[in-house]
């Protein structure tokens, strides 16, 4: 059984998605982050960096006690191997699904977090910043659609590459991108969109982009955009 502390951000539904994909036995332990669940001592013992998604496997495959991991990345790539799914098992192919994954969790996701923020979440509007995330995601979006040009998925066969990229594009529209600008990518995107385990990974998740949800409360947003060094937990 694994324990996996889950909110429903893009980081999240990546693993997520791969849990539903594989229906390995887990249990979701929901993390209320505008809340600070996630700088509880307990959660921090797990993910010291504060943050979800997070996993604890009560039976990892070396037979010891229960393993704790965070950072999506790592997550999804130590349940491809503990399942033996979703990356192939030779050097070449091995390597270019998880070239991928590093450059979801360097690029994609850090560039689609920032035009996500000051988007949506910032207080005020910052012409600069949004200008020069939007132009970056959208960079990154061509970087993708070019990849995608003659393939049906990112890196040979269906993989943990198109896990982890799919929940950043999702939320295209908070992001100022349009799908019909990039033709493979709105191909591909559509296509996972279909299957099984996506639609389950989705069904009844709240868009965390929306800008139609409840405003940040001053504390929410103390929590969630406001800490630093000083103001984390000890």
């Amino acid at each position: 059984m694994i324990d996996f502390y889950f909110s429903p951000t893009p980081n999240g539904l990546k693993v997520r998605l791969f849990l539903e994909e594989t229906e390995l036995p887990h249990r979701i332990v929901p993390v209320k982050l505008s809340r600070g669940e996630q700088l509880r001592p307990e959660f921090l013992r797990i993910s010291p960096n504060g943050k979800i998604p997070a996993i604890v496997d009560y039976a990892p495959d070396d037979g010891g006690g229960p393993f704790a991991l965070f950072e999506s990345g790592a997550i999804l790539i130590y349940l491809s191997e503990k399942t033996g799914r979703f990356m192939p098992g030779d050097l070449r192919g091995g390597m270019d699904v998880l070239q991928w994954v590093f450059w979801q969790v360097g690029g994609l996701g850090p560039m689609a977090g920032q035009i996500g923020h000051f988007n949506v979440f910032a207080p005020e509007q910052v012409p600069y910043a949004i200008d020069r995330y939007t132009r970056e995601v959208h960079r990154l979006y061509g970087v993708l659609d070019r990849r995608l040009d003659g393939r049906e998925y990112v890196a040979g066969a269906y993989s943990i590459a198109d896990m982890a990229c799919y929940p950043w594009i999702v939320p295209h529209v908070a992001h100022g991108q349009h799908l019909a600008d990039f033709p493979h990518l709105k191909r591909w995107f559509e296509t996972i969109r279909e299957r099984p385990g996506v639609r389950a990974t989705y069904d009844g998740v709240t868009d965390v982009y929306s800008k139609s949800e409840q405003p940040l409360s001053d504390e929410a947003r103390r929590i969630l955009f406001g800490r630093t060094a000083e103001t984390a937990p000890a």
